[in-house]
């Protein structure tokens, strides 16, 4: 079909102007010499290994920095502190500082949902002690069945997460106000389950108790997870790579997964290897991986996902959207309540005992920080649920280095929130750097 141009003061039919400013004019010399804008990240397959150089400086003057700070800080601890104890990279202290994280990162996952709508859940301590003394209460003194005060207990966290939920979100409290209340009213139930005694001590061959306790002394259990890790990553990079390609947006060309599995395949080997030097695979890890994956499938993967983000970056906007904001509001910290009850299932497997300081000490902000430390922002719409596993290694892997070397508790207390700080600070410059660049 040709399309006809109406020359420079020539009136066409139905035009009330002939104004020589209002005809278009052709300029084949002026359009065969205009640039089309490209997207960098569509040049890089194009350019090689030079390519990704470029990408990689263009992501960081963007202040898109990704896992880099948290990988370099985890390289520098290991560095650190192998070179001051060569018990520290050792399978026994490896495989202690993958259990012992296990708590503490499965209430962290949960407050990644609650960062991304940029707001904080301080409740999640006393939650997660709650949980630990229901579980004890039910089983120890009334002798229920351990699978069944198992769920009551966290189907308790999850309840007085959605009552957290709903003053926030229907009522209009402050979720930071509403949670500390939280933290208090449930630090006192807390209290009042345990009863005089303060401690319940648990049966540690029970089913709790192997929650932490039991190891797949079979080498094959810890390969095993290794290859399905490697395998599971690859497809979804491959298919999401295709999937992107037939929608014309920029995609991974096939050698940078190729390159991405492999560099993932070194890493789980490795720490299957470790494993099997000691007892085994934890069962605590493999439970605590499949919550990573399954979790970070419902943020980046299905609608609800998708709504946590959007409210993450304008409520507005997404109530405009048609998104049910009270609703999203209420389960994100119904899902928080629910994680921070089954971290202190762990916790209270780890020591085999529900006690009075359950859910206190560090506890609340060492699940904030693991989750900030790891790459979720403060100020919401950023972060994955692997964000946890990355920050709680931190955190873990400082301690057990320091307690090797007899550093006491309160030294312990200043390095963790040294790192925080650090950590907010370059979450704050890195926002700072991507409006400037004009991708915020």
């Amino acid at each position: 079909m040709k399309t006809s141009v109406a020359k420079s003061g020539t009136k066409v039919p139905g035009q009330t102007s002939t104004a020589k400013s209002d005809a278009p004019v052709e300029a084949p010399a002026a359009a065969a010499g205009a640039a089309t804008a490209i997207d960098p990240r569509l040049l890089v397959r194009e350019q090689g290994f030079g390519g990704y150089i470029s990408e990689f400086g263009r992501k960081i003057r963007a202040g898109e920095l990704g896992y880099i700070p948290v990988v370099g800080a985890l390289v520098i601890i290991a560095i650190i502190f192998q070179s001051l104890n060569s018990a520290f990279l050792s399978a026994g202290n490896i495989s202690d500082i993958a259990v012992a994280m296990v708590g503490t990162g499965t209430i962290a996952v949960g407050i990644v949902f609650v960062l991304l709508l940029g707001e904080i859940d301080l409740s999640v301590g006393s939650v997660s002690g709650v949980a630990g003394a229901m579980f004890a209460v039910l089983a120890v003194s009334h002798g229920m069945a351990e699978w069944l005060a198992f769920v009551l207990a966290i189907v308790s966290g999850v309840v007085m997460g959605s009552i957290h939920g709903f003053f926030f979100s229907k009522i209009g409290v402050p979720a930071f106000a509403v949670t500390l209340a939280g933290l208090l009213f449930w630090n006192g139930f807390m209290l009042k389950l345990l009863g005089d005694n303060g401690t319940i001590n648990l049966d540690g061959d029970g089913f709790v108790g192997k929650l932490t306790g039991y190891y797949f002394s079979d080498v094959a259990a810890a390969y095993g997870l290794a290859v399905v890790g490697v395998v599971v990553f690859f497809l979804s990079s491959f298919f999401d790579s295709r999937r992107r390609e037939r929608a014309g947006v920029p995609a991974r060309p096939l050698a940078e997964i190729i390159v991405r599995t492999v560099a993932l395949a070194i890493v789980a080997f490795l720490i299957a290897y470790l494993f099997n030097q000691n007892r085994g695979l934890p069962l605590a890890v493999l439970i605590f991986v499949v919550i990573l994956l399954v979790t970070d499938v419902v943020l980046r993967r299905t609608s609800y996902g998708r709504k946590v983000f959007a409210l993450g970056g304008s409520v507005e906007a997404s109530r405009r959207a048609g998104i049910n904001v009270a609703l999203v509001r209420t389960s994100v910290f119904a899902i928080s309540g629910g994680f921070a009850a089954l971290g202190g299932i762990f916790i209270a497997s780890k020591i085999t005992a529900a006690n009075q300081s359950a859910g206190a000490g560090d506890l609340l902000m060492n699940a904030i920080a693991a989750a900030v430390i790891g790459g979720t922002s403060l100020f919401g719409g950023r972060g994955r649920t692997w964000d946890a596993l990355l920050g709680v290694l931190v955190i873990t892997s400082i301690q057990y280095g320091l307690a090797l070397e007899g550093v006491a508790s309160p030294v312990q207390y200043m390095i963790t929130g040294a790192v925080l700080l650090a950590t907010v600070v370059i979450d704050a410059i890195t926002r700072k750097t991507q409006k400037t660049a004009g991708r915020a």
